[in-house]
């Protein structure tokens, strides 16, 4: 029987009309929602990535402050222009998209936005917030993970979870949501380091893969009725599509889901959910920054 799959279009859906409700709420007393979306360069997929969340700002009713940056800006420059949103209490969350060019110094840029705005949970207080469980903003793809999985009616208090890669942006934050009482879970993190991976991804009730390579996870690693979340996006090379490539994910989907009994699709299934919980966020940023 082929697993059941997880269809993350819909559930951001449903987050995006909540958040869109919500907006309008607050509208009604003079508050409206901003965002600066910041890109460097013209990289075709952080293009297509920040044309995505302009997309979602539009739909919500928020205000799009987004600055689009020549690839040769200097570092001080970008610094500067952070500085100024930081200031300016019209603009509620601030986002720099990654990667940047290499002459420019991801962290100090990270660490240069204003934690209150800071709606990408990358900045080390929200890291800290997120460690201690106190309040701050979640990082978007592990919290849009955890809502899938709600929505989907999987348990996760006594799961054992099992996530591969370490990344700081999806890795790392998951575990220490998924440890989190309310969600309970024994998680056990593997990367590259890790010695006979397919051990310990069968023994996965929930398996998470962020490895960044295509077929990582094939049918033989995996649980019978186990639910997978695959958060790669790879592009593979394919004549019969316009773009000349097609997007798959870090599983095997098609012989993954002859065993799992729950799997997210590439594209539709994370995606979907990062732009969600970042229009989300960016309604909390409002919120708190007016003492609601």
């Amino acid at each position: 029987m082929a697993a059941v799959v997880i269809n993350g279009k819909e559930v951001a859906e449903k987050v995006k009309a909540g958040v869109a409700a919500a907006v309008a709420s607050l509208k009604k007393e003079g508050i409206t929602p901003c965002l600066a979306v910041i890109l460097v360069g013209d990289d075709p997929a952080s293009v297509s990535y920040v044309t995505g969340k302009r997309k979602a700002l539009a739909a919500a009713g928020m205000e799009d402050r987004s600055v689009l940056l020549k690839a040769d800006t200097g570092e001080e420059e970008l610094l500067a222009l952070i500085r100024q949103l930081n200031a300016d209490r019209s603009v509620h969350g601030i986002l720099v998209q990654l990667p940047l060019p290499p002459h420019i110094n991801p962290l100090k840029v990270t660490e240069a936005i204003a934690p209150e705005k800071d709606v990408d949970g990358f900045h080390s207080a929200n890291v800290g917030h997120l460690f201690n469980g106190t309040e701050g903003f979640l990082p978007c793809t592990p919290h849009g993970i955890c809502v899938l999985l709600k929505e989907a009616g999987i348990q996760t208090a006594g799961a054992n979870v099992v996530i591969v890669g370490r990344s700081a942006i999806v890795g790392k934050p998951l575990a220490l949501l998924l440890l989190r009482k309310e969600y309970n879970a024994t998680v056990t993190v593997c990367h590259r380091g890790t010695r006979n991976l397919e051990e310990f991804t069968r023994q996965a009730d929930i398996l998470v893969v962020a490895s960044g390579s295509a077929n990582t996870v094939t049918k033989d690693m995996v649980k019978p009725g186990a639910t997978v979340i695959d958060v790669g996006v790879n592009r593979i090379p394919d004549s019969s599509k316009k773009s000349g490539f097609r997007l798959v994910g870090d599983v095997d989907t098609e012989a993954v889901s002859e065993v799992a009994a729950f799997i997210t699709p590439v594209p539709g299934g994370v995606g979907p959910m990062t732009i969600a919980m970042l229009i989300y966020n960016t309604l909390e940023a409002a919120r708190r920054q007016n003492g609601l």
